[in-house]
């Protein structure tokens, strides 16, 4: 495989992740439960809190070296989801914080003393329209009051803090549907108990994912991130980083499966001759192969750009929906190649192709990732 840059991170990270192999992960998938170890072994190493300024006790890697981490901690076989929203919600902080919320937040963060890994912004009745949102923070004094449902606010239950998007002003009060809506700090140690319920949601894979409900919570005027109204921009402003993250874990996933699919294919004997010297064993990897080294170079294209300060919407885009069809591409290949044993636990492939299934829909689907080409890039009109 050919490698990017950051040879030492991406040596350092490796090694971390041969102390949590398949039989760690496997367990967890059993049970549901929450890789606490090694979200704790990523967090010591100071890998959570790469992006974080060096004044605030943070690495100041720019964001290539975040997703040199996220990568090879998929391609290690290992799940980035448990805590990689720490890298992407950091961001809206960073850019759009105060000083003193920066100073107040981040170096804990750093330390792992806190954990800011729960992003809430999608609504049951809202989905991805996130500009119909109904969660409404009303001012009252030196608080907001907090009212509303998220749903798909992973890793809630394991956070200490929570980036939250609501309206602060009334949708028909407003002259475009993107104004009013503001981004609020939730302390869930303070909330939680006092009008904030987390209810876990079961899925096909161990995501952690959970429902929120804000009953009155009530939330520190401080706590506001940049301008009240003006939270749709700021929320929109990470989302490239999102997309280029999420994009680089799809790319491990990719590498892990091919790996995998590459490594069967040579031992595995069937009539008397390795299933790899069959044609019909071979292209289908070495196809998924060229698409994920065509949907890295898309990744280090929008990388360039964003780190750049230039404008990298749709390279973004194009970066995570061709990843996430290389690494599920990928996956179909490995399980075809593994056949029946694809489907047994101890492989590890059927679990890892439940978990990359998760990016032709999350955290926004293909066919949106289209229809913003096909609108802001070919000029089409509108479809949605």
């Amino acid at each position: 495989m050919i490698e990017l840059d950051y040879p030492e991170i991406r040596e350092a990270v490796r090694r971390l992740c041969e102390e949590f192999p398949g039989p760690y992960w496997r367990a967890l998938d059993r049970e549901g439960a929450y890789p606490e170890a090694f979200v704790t072994a990523l967090t010591r190493s100071g890998f959570l809190a790469a992006l974080i300024p060096e004044e605030y006790g943070g690495a100041g890697l720019p964001l290539s070296a975040a997703a040199a981490i996220l990568e090879e901690v998929q391609r290690a076989g290992c799940n980035g989801a448990a805590c990689h929203a720490q890298m992407y919600v950091m961001g809206t902080l960073l850019r759009h914080g105060s000083e003193a919320q920066k100073q107040r937040w981040l170096p804990p963060i750093a330390r792992g003393e806190l954990r800011l890994q729960a992003f809430g912004v999608t609504e049951p009745t809202s989905g991805t329209d996130t500009t119909a949102l109904k969660t409404f923070a009303r001012r009252n004094g030196d608080h907001y009051v907090v009212r509303g449902q998220k749903i798909w606010t992973s890793r809630a239950e394991h956070s200490d803090l929570m980036l939250l998007l609501a309206r602060t002003t009334p949708r028909e009060e407003v002259a475009k549907r993107t104004d009013g809506l503001s981004v609020l700090l939730v302390d869930i140690r303070e909330a939680r108990g006092n009008g904030l319920t987390i209810r876990p949601i079961r899925t096909m894979m161990n995501h952690a994912t959970t429902e929120v409900f804000l009953d009155d919570v009530r939330v520190p005027a401080e706590n506001l991130v940049g301008e009240e109204g003006r939270g749709f921009r700021y929320i929109l402003s990470g989302m490239n980083a999102e997309r280029i993250l999420i994009a680089s874990e799809c790319v491990g996933d990719a590498k892990w499966f091919v790996e995998r699919a590459s490594a069967y294919a040579r031992d595995r004997t069937v009539f008397g001759r390795p299933i790899g010297q069959n044609q019909g064993i071979q292209f289908p990897i070495a196809r998924a192969y060229a698409n994920m080294r065509a949907a890295e170079l898309m990744v280090r294209e929008a990388t360039r750009l964003y780190e750049a300060g230039r404008d990298c919407g749709a390279e973004a885009n194009m970066a995570k929906m061709l990843a996430a069809d290389a690494s599920f591409e990928a996956a179909n290949a490995c399980i075809q190649t593994y056949g029946g044993f694809g489907f047994a636990e101890e492989y590890d492939v059927e679990r890892k192709f439940r978990e990359t299934r998760l990016y032709q829909v999350a955290p926004i689907s293909t066919n949106l990732i289209l229809s913003h080409l096909a609108e802001h890039v070919l000029g089409m009109p509108r479809s949605y």
